[in-house]
């Protein structure tokens, strides 16, 4: 396999570090999620439903703030926003173990429309460090360390509040949260390439740059972790009904590495692929998933195609947005690429828990995956109509020095 991108890419001054600050940032935003869980169950002693209207406030937060924080970085830059929201955090997780439910759900609602912005903010900055022909290798990086941060940090929330408490692991996640805030205050990653102008620039309409085009890129990463957030849930929900549920971590790991042999390998060819085309195409494979349910090591290898195109598929999408937003809006672009994907594994994961209630397991699957495949198709002829286009603009721009 060729190397040569990704030798590229880390030779970009500066990338290195910020890939190397996002994974250790990433760990404890990824426990967020399990961390109040277990809190909101254990401690609070309520149930599941309550949970998940705590992760659900959490989430709108993050979509409606995602954003508007981008704005703030456009306008501002990235350390005064950086600095707000780390206090925004610590705040929060300092006084999340003595809230009780009812102050608990708007607090947690605030949270996450103040959330460090780490996610979109290291995508807009490997934008402003990587020139257009290495942010596939770059982005790819980004996706496989995400990939890790997600197998690394709820699993030790998940340790710590088993055998310690889960106050604790609130406690124990809000300062990391807080060290992940301070570590991107001081690292300070740019925002904007050396060749673009910095400081505040004249506002551009969002009609000049949130187009036809955008919307189609925004609409498939929401409709990828649609089929991922559905694909979480009902893998524990087949591997329940065949009795093989002490597996599931056994499964989700091979999801996982899936992904990151998956993501590697889009970082190192040398061909561009379309978000659309491998939206479509982790649809098609996550569809019928479930026939593997028999078996916990069939369900294994009928994730690997599926899994396979996670990690190529969000980078795709992150590139997309890098590459159609100027440089001025791109910090607000990032974040609406950032509460498309949020909106998605929020939407997918009751979603699949509904359709399995309703019949079974195995249609977890191939409902997500119909819903995603059907997303990418009715936006594909947007993207052909770009293709039209761009085609004949470049036949005009041949066809040009024979007329004059």
């Amino acid at each position: 396999m060729n190397l040569t991108p990704y030798r590229q890419a880390l030779a970009l001054p500066g990338l290195r570090s910020l890939l190397l600050v996002s994974v250790l940032a990433r760990i404890p935003l990824t426990a967020t999620g399990v961390t109040l869980t277990f809190f909101v169950v254990l401690d609070l002693g309520r149930g599941y439903g309550a949970a998940g209207l705590v992760g659900a406030a959490m989430t709108v937060g993050a979509a409606l703030g995602s954003p508007l924080l981008g704005r703030l970085v456009d306008r501002r830059g990235l350390r005064p926003v950086v600095a707000l929201t780390t206090v925004a955090e610590a705040v929060f997780w300092a006084s999340a173990p003595t809230l009780s439910l009812p102050v608990l759900l708007p607090a947690a609602f605030l949270a996450g429309l103040l959330a460090l912005p780490i996610f979109s903010v290291i995508r807009q900055s490997i934008a402003a460090l990587a020139p257009e022909d290495r942010r596939r290798p770059a982005y790819a990086l980004d996706s496989m360390s995400v990939e890790l941060s997600f197998m690394v940090g709820p699993a030790l929330a998940v340790a710590l509040a088993t055998t310690v408490s889960a106050r604790t692991t609130l406690w124990a996640v809000g300062a990391g949260v807080v060290a992940s805030g301070v570590a991107f205050w001081l690292l300070d990653p740019p925002t904007r390439s050396a060749d673009e102008p910095a400081g505040p620039q004249p506002r551009t309409p969002r009609r000049e740059w949130l187009t036809p085009r955008m919307l189609a890129v925004l609409a498939v990463s929401g409709a990828a972790t649609l089929v991922l957030g559905g694909t979480d849930v009902a893998v524990v929900a087949v591997l329940r009904a065949s009795g093989e549920v002490g597996w599931t971590g056994a499964v989700l790991t091979m999801w996982a590495v899936a992904s990151l042999i998956g993501g590697f390998a889009y970082g190192a060819v040398r061909r561009s692929f379309s978000p659309l085309a491998l939206t479509a195409a982790l649809s098609v494979c996550t569809i019928p998933v479930g026939l593997g349910g028999g078996h916990w090591w069939l369900l294994c290898l009928a994730l690997i195609p599926a899994g396979a195109l996670c990690a190529p598929t969000i980078a795709a999408t992150s590139d997309a947005v890098s590459r159609l937003a100027p440089a001025g809006v791109r910090g607000e672009a990032m974040g609406l690429h950032g509460s498309a994907v949020t909106v998605g594994i929020a939407l997918g994961a009751p979603l699949a828990g509904a359709v399995i209630d309703a019949s079974l397991p195995l249609w977890g699957f191939a409902v997500t995956g119909a819903i995603g495949l059907a997303v990418t198709l009715a936006v594909l002829p947007v993207e052909l109509r770009h293709r039209r286009e761009t085609a004949a603009l470049s036949d005009a721009a041949d066809l040009a020095p024979a007329t004059t």
